[in-house]
């Protein structure tokens, strides 16, 4: 990465060597309106714990195999900062032996800088590692390796069978549409658009959330009109919008014609005297679909790593608590486990009337289903309707309406970098693209119209 800075400041104490200019705090700041880049020579560790505004942090042990990063131009200004004179000197050779003609050098170490009113980057806030852990077992809890369902046990055979409906674009009245199309695995589940399109071109009016961990939730779709995932399965496969097969027995005849699937569906379901049924195609999906969790470094911190999360984002952790977000995004999922009004606290503009859609309740006009917020990172853009194009404004807009509070910036990027924590682990194999039987000589031809 080139820092397109136009001067480097290595700042350093007691460390005059040949070649090297002494300045004072007063002539860098002079000099560094516009035209500095600071170069903080410290470790990693010391650089986080409090650093000058605008500065680069490439440890001395570093430097000589890094200069490329500094850029070309040799002629550019550089000041050391280091709080360690040995090692801002051993840095200063490394420069000069690389061409870098004028190195300056800032004398006294951060707490004068500190205490003569220099800016600085401060520090994340001290956590108690074991209290804060102790709140987020509390409130998140665990994450399953499986969304157990009391009504659909998972067998190795529904979740091959599964995976091969999730990928099948026979289902779609084209042939050219699938559960992944909208809900892409290899892409955490979410294809990127603000609504997905479907058959012909046609797009619904709400954005696609991510299918990975879904099966945790309370209910399905941003209105919860499917209790699970095997309910919500059916749903796509006969919408006109979206995959637009007529019928159930329309979907029952292309799968009979197929005899892979006949195969497929007697081991799956043994003991049904006819397997291949709409009822059954929803419990393999929704077999498939209880294992698509990602659990991550977040996870591994809630069982006991303390070194899973750095600092910044276990201080970003205790600002999403303390911020009030955890009265929505709770549980497992983080989210997922209740329905809201958006625009809890200062209503939010929208026409879409949510779960009174489905209800007809008053109470529910304007609700929707909370959404998780693992992997939120990958998963833009946001909101019901996808009008929410970066995690910023999100975070910002949910403070404002659903807690009447209006987040700082440091705020929010506190909470913007325990987010981008909760990015999990994706079973490669498990997601991986499977082999679909070819069709049979009865297999309906795809239907454009």
């Amino acid at each position: 990465m080139k820092l397109g800075l136009l001067a480097l400041l290595l700042l350093a104490m007691g460390c005059s060597e040949p070649g090297v200019t002494d300045i004072s705090a007063d002539e860098l700041l002079a000099r560094t309106t516009g035209d500095a880049l600071i170069l903080d020579v410290r470790s990693a560790e010391e650089f986080a714990s409090g650093h000058v505004p605008g500065a680069v942090n490439i440890p001395h042990t570093e430097l000589g195999a890094r200069l490329d990063e500094l850029g070309n131009d040799r002629a550019k200004p550089v000041v050391v900062y280091c709080e360690r004179g040995r090692r801002a000197g051993t840095a200063a050779d490394v420069l000069l032996e690389g061409g870098f003609g004028n190195v300056l050098h800032l004398a006294g170490d951060m707490s004068q800088w500190r205490s003569e009113g220099r800016p600085t980057v401060a520090p994340p806030p001290v956590v108690d590692v074991a209290v804060l852990r102790d709140q987020a077992s509390a409130i998140f809890g665990a994450l399953p390796d499986v969304a157990r369902s009391d009504s659909n046990a998972v067998s190795p055979e529904k979740v091959r069978l599964g995976r091969m409906l999730y990928f099948e674009r026979c289902l779609s009245k084209n042939q050219e549409t699938s559960c992944n199309s909208c809900h892409p695995l290899a892409d955490f589940g979410q294809d990127g658009e603000p609504t997905s399109p479907g058959h012909r071109g046609q797009r619904g009016a709400r954005n696609s959330p991510t299918v990975y961990n879904a099966a945790l939730h309370v209910a399905q779709f941003w209105d919860g009109r499917a209790p699970d995932v095997e309910a919500q399965a059916k749903g796509p496969i006969l919408n006109p919008v979206e995959m637009a097969m007529p019928n159930e027995d329309a979907v029952l005849e292309l799968l009979r014609s197929i005899p892979g699937y006949v195969t497929e569906f007697a081991a799956a379901f043994p003991a049904d005297a006819d397997p291949i049924s709409y009822n059954n195609l929803a419990l393999a999906i929704g077999a498939f679909e209880r294992r698509l969790l990602t659990p991550g470094r977040f996870d591994a911190f809630v069982s006991g790593q303390d070194d899973s999360l750095d600092a910044a984002e276990l201080a970003g952790l205790q600002t999403f608590i303390e911020t009030g977000c955890v009265s929505c995004h709770s549980g497992p999922a983080i989210g997922g486990g209740m329905f809201q009004k958006l625009g809890l606290v200062k209503p939010y503009d929208t026409d879409d009337q949510g779960r009174f859609e489905i209800t007809g309740l008053e109470s529910d006009r304007g609700v929707f289903k909370v959404p998780s917020l693992r992997n939120v990172a990958e998963t833009a853009p946001y909101f019901h309707d996808g009008s929410i194009a970066s995690l910023d404004q999100a975070v910002s807009l949910m403070a404002e309406h659903q807690l009447g509070r209006v987040l700082t910036p440091e705020q929010n990027a506190s909470i913007r970098r325990f987010l981008s924590a909760l990015t999990g682990d994706v079973d490669g194999s498990y997601v991986a693209d499977p082999t679909l039987p070819e069709s049979g000589p009865t297999t309906p031809a795809p239907d454009p119209t």
